[in-house]
């Protein structure tokens, strides 16, 4: 094994799953203690016997007592080196996670901020096959722990049914299906998110079943890119995510590759969105539909009017009123990935001369040229 090459030393204290003893055997392997990675492996194979990344290390110690090691994977020929490509990626992608930690002090920059009842989330970073589990504390993310995880095998940017890809975008939780109600396939369990959201079926996006779910009991993992576009964690993984998982609530969100930020930066950009919010809220109060329409961007669509017919729609209904009152709580504000916008959701209590309701309400806010403006809005 290239083991100057391969050795990754851990953060131990974070590593979540078999990655600090798999971090061990390298260690081991790379000061020339063969004796000590292969107690090292053993052990984890005893703890993980369905682990078949520690099975192909264990041949590589062994075949290492009889001549030096050039490569990873050193197996008969007659095993399908595809089988063993996949498990060199798995090594990576698992090493690779343990030597890119994030800095204490650095947040994903699209949880701007989590209402009060949403006790984590959960956000993918395809690139590096990690899945990381944010703690919410006063409405600001606090990370808790990540996982190795397997996408779809066709990559990400799912468009259409059947591409076996995995979405990229801002999701959440809908159910949580448990193992006795599935096939051994799922192992442990699974948890459906709302792909196609809003702006997927807007860009005309298909397909549906991307869920978070286990491995088949005889597999511990699988190969970084294998499924036909869901989440896949370890079982035990799984059921450590699925204890912070609240059902209509959890958010999910799929990067390519997360961008990071620190608190101030993150807080500077939550405060301005907050006030555009505020500030619309307002003008919606003071009956002024001309100043509350300012609000809206040109590009303006609810899935139904355009910024023309929501215009003409707003000015009769403001126009019959003489009072109007509108209360918000429970606001998260979440960056989506890859785009310039913000997915915004709040409860709103709308009440005014001649009509009152309560819902769940969903915008996009959109940041053009250092304003921010609204580009969708919707009921959730």
């Amino acid at each position: 094994m290239a083991a100057a090459a391969l050795l990754i030393f851990a953060s131990a204290g974070f590593a979540a799953g078999p990655e600090k003893a798999l971090s061990g055997v390298l260690e081991a392997i790379e000061v020339n203690r063969l004796d000590l990675a292969m107690q090292r492996v053993e052990a984890l194979i005893a703890a993980h016997p369905n682990f078949r990344l520690a099975h192909l290390i264990r041949g590589d110690l062994l075949f290492a007592r009889g001549r030096p090691l050039e490569t990873f994977g050193n197996v008969p020929k007659t095993v399908p080196r595809e089988k063993v490509e996949d498990l060199r990626a798995e090594a990576l992608s698992r090493l690779r996670a343990l030597r890119d930690r994030p800095n204490a002090d650095r947040v994903p920059r699209y949880m701007l901020q989590l209402h009060s009842d949403q006790k984590h989330a959960l956000v993918v970073d395809s690139r590096r096959s990690r899945l990381y589990v944010f703690e919410n504390v006063g409405g600001r993310p606090q990370f808790i722990a990540d996982y190795y995880v397997t996408l779809g095998k066709n990559g990400i940017e799912k468009t259409r049914e059947g591409d076996q890809k995995t979405p990229i975008g801002v999701y959440h939780v809908t159910a949580n299906l448990p193992r006795q109600k599935l096939s051994d396939f799922y192992g442990a369990g699974a948890y459906p998110i709302n792909y196609p959201n809003a702006w997927d079926k807007r860009l005309g996006r298909n397909g549906h079943g991307i869920w978070l779910h286990g491995t088949p009991s005889d597999t511990y993992s699988r190969p970084p890119r294998a499924s036909d576009g869901c989440i896949v964690l370890a079982n035990a993984d799984l059921e450590a995510v699925g204890r912070t998982v609240q059902i209509g609530l959890t958010p999910v969100i799929i990067a390519d590759e997360i961008e990071w930020t620190d608190a101030t930066a993150l807080e500077s950009e939550r405060k301005g969105l907050a006030g555009a919010f505020d500030a619309w809220r307002a003008d919606w109060e003071s009956r002024d539909t001309g100043k509350y329409l300012t609000h809206y961007a040109a590009r303006f669509n609810s899935g139904e009017q355009d910024l023309a017919a929501w215009s003409e729609h707003k000015r009769k209904v403001n126009g019959a009123k003489s009072w109007i009152k509108v209360a918000v709580s429970r606001l998260a504000m979440l960056q989506y990935p890859r785009e310039s916008f913000v997915v915004v959701s709040f409860d709103q209590d709308y009440r005014s001369s001649n009509l009152s309701n309560v819902m769940r309400k969903r915008q996009y806010w959109i940041k053009e040229d250092g304003r921010w403006q609204i580009l969708y809005e919707g009921g959730e």
